[in-house]
């Protein structure tokens, strides 16, 4: 018997103000720390895209904001370094209450606002594809595998 495909599914937040998206810089997680991210995380059993991304945005940064505040902006298939398959589905949140903080200071060294065109080196490959692909208005897109710096 054939063993069914299966990816890790995340919910990536696109935050956007004043022409500047909110990324989080990742520490003592073990897995590309020090560098920069969306607020986002894995979907987990039981819950809708749309929810993961309202629980995530709570849990990293503090705001509220519900499925009716998210605007579908991107899918990305992409296959990491080490041979994973992922499916990232990137919201834009069009409002939110509350001001962002860094609601989670041991998986995250700080928060800050970049120009959507000009991210920071050291930005995440598949948060820079899918933030770009979302400036171009680029409902998909298949990277297959994704290169990563060295």
């Amino acid at each position: 018997m054939t063993t069914r495909y299966r990816t890790i599914v995340d919910a990536m937040l696109i935050l956007v103000r004043d022409g500047q998206v909110l990324l989080a810089q990742r520490q003592g997680t073990g897995y590309a720390d020090g560098q920069w991210n969306l607020p986002s995380g894995h979907l987990e059993e039981g819950e809708t895209i749309d929810e993961a991304v309202v629980r995530e945005a709570h849990e990293e940064i503090g705001i509220k904001l519900g499925a009716d505040d998210l605007r579908f902006v991107h899918l990305c298939h992409f296959r990491n370094p080490e041979g994973q398959a992922r499916m990232g589905v990137f919201f834009e949140a069009t409002s939110w209450e509350g001001e962002p903080v860094n609601a989670e200071p041991h998986k995250c060294s700080r928060i800050e606002w970049f120009p959507l065109d000009q991210l920071p080196l050291g930005t995440y490959p598949y948060t820079a594809a899918g933030v770009e692909q979302y400036r171009q208005g680029t409902p998909y897109a298949a990277v297959w595998p994704m290169s990563y710096p060295s």
